[in-house]
């Protein structure tokens, strides 16, 4: 829909504020109902209590949260990575590898974002040798052969965008340079290390990833052998230590604001350390809200994550669509005052159009009482 074909109301009844987010009336707590997320029309409600104050919670609609630390080792192949949550458009896997894998992988159902949570070591592909740390993101193009070789046990978070692409996010009037200089992102490199793998293995199996069923190929050589390559199309390196998020002193800004890739279908945004806001009336934790566009998904990865309680490094929350939440009781003390001057924390979100579904093996890892969190006692 283009902004004008919404149906215009411009409205107010009631006690309530001229700013979103900020100079709220004494003693009411915010809910936003939005359309399109942050993009589309929105109403603000002003409620005498916090609207996660339910005594009990039913249903499908239930949040859940994983502590995906706990799921086993795997096959060291990214395609037997349990599947935690799916849907037509993504797939999101997670993965743990302690050794070398022993064949190449190739995924012909769509471009492919790896997410290392912990660990370091090579990733070798087509195009060169990427060294890669905690906190590196690795864009993988659709079609590309590849290898992790770790020097320290590695847990990926894998994102794989089906059937589609992904592309970095518009930053508008921003700039290109802001968040992160398109400079700072690192392409593979055929180096000595590189061309020296070349002649490492000797029979190699490529699996190949296509309509969920994997294919395997097996070559007498590494047809990693490529000795050049030029062209705009080619993996990438980014680490969240690299992404400057943009901030507002006096209006707590919205997730949108932290995209960093998107795709036809979702978006996968970064929380990284930033000053809180210093206004007086403005909100210093995120505002409650419907979730009734997109299912929102959390991944933590490192930090004191301010506005969720019992929640460490490793687990992942999963608020379907239309589900109304927003900070725990212990984060809300601070709506207005925060302790420290700026949070400690970075995550990876990622916010998809169609409904998700939840894999088999995440339900043996889930935190059932998860849904009880927002229970001030």
């Amino acid at each position: 829909m283009s902004k004008g074909d919404w149906i215009p109301v411009r409205a107010a009844q009631g006690v309530h504020s001229r700013q979103a987010h900020a100079d709220l009336p004494e003693g009411t707590y915010e809910r936003e109902i939005s359309k399109e997320g942050s993009f589309g029309p929105a109403a603000f409600l002003h409620h005498r209590r916090p609207p996660t104050s339910w005594t009990a919670f039913e249903g499908p609609l239930r949040p859940r949260a994983f502590d995906l630390t706990r799921l086993g080792d795997a096959d060291p192949s990214p395609w037997a990575a349990p599947t935690v949550l799916h849907n037509k458009a993504v797939e999101v896997r997670f993965w743990k590898l302690s050794r070398a894998m022993p064949a190449l992988a190739r995924n012909a159902d769509g471009d492919q974002l790896l997410f290392v949570h912990s660990g370091e070591g090579d990733l070798l592909c087509d195009y060169g040798r990427i060294h890669y740390h905690a906190g590196d993101y690795l864009y993988l193009p659709r079609g590309t052969m590849w290898r992790l070789r770790p020097v320290a046990e590695t847990q990926v978070l894998m994102i794989e965008a089906t059937n589609s692409h992904f592309r970095l996010a518009d930053r508008g009037l921003m700039g290109a340079h802001a968040q992160f200089d398109p400079a700072i992102l690192d392409t593979p490199v055929m180096d000595t290390v590189f061309k020296a793998h070349q002649d490492e293995l000797g029979e190699v199996r490529v699996e190949i990833k296509k309509r969920g069923t994997v294919s395997t190929v097996t070559y007498s050589y590494n047809p990693l052998d490529a000795i050049g390559w030029h062209g705009d199309l080619a993996p990438v390196r980014l680490n969240v230590r690299d992404i400057r998020p943009v901030v507002s002193h006096r209006y707590h800004l919205p997730p949108s604001v932290h995209s960093t890739f998107v795709s036809d279908r979702f978006v996968v945004c970064t929380f990284a350390p930033r000053p809180f806001e210093t206004d007086p009336g403005a909100l210093k934790v995120p505002f409650f809200h419907n979730n009734d566009d997109f299912d929102e998904v959390l991944f933590y990865h490192a930090g004191d994550f301010f506005s969720r309680d019992h929640i460490e490094a490793g687990m992942m929350t999963f608020h379907p669509s239309g589900f109304t939440h927003g900070p725990h009781p212990k984060a809300l003390k601070n709506m207005f005052v925060q302790p420290k001057a700026a949070t400690d924390e970075y995550a990876v979100m990622i916010d998809t159009r169609d409904p998700l579904d939840v894999g088999e093996t995440a339900g043996a890892v889930e935190n059932h009482d998860y849904v009880n969190s927002w229970n001030a006692g």
